[in-house]
């Protein structure tokens, strides 16, 4: 996640990949496809993934570019 101080795990937020990909607007497959290949990390819960919002945040961060 952030290169910071790590944040009290009761203060962290978890979003459904559901969440992510209407957050990111993409599709629930391409968030599978993300944290499959450990680009995006997250936490299974049974047998569903929560992701911590920061590292949605930190993942658009760094994967931003400038375009022309």
């Amino acid at each position: 996640m952030s290169g910071g101080p790590e944040r009290p795990l009761a203060e962290v937020r978890f979003l459904t990949v559901a969440e992510v990909a209407s957050l990111m607007r993409v599709s629930k497959m391409t968030v599978y496809r993300l944290v499959h290949a450990g680009e995006l990390p997250a936490v299974r819960v049974g047998r569903s993934f929560r992701v911590p919002e920061q590292a949605v945040h930190d993942y658009l961060r760094t994967s931003y570019i400038e375009a022309g």
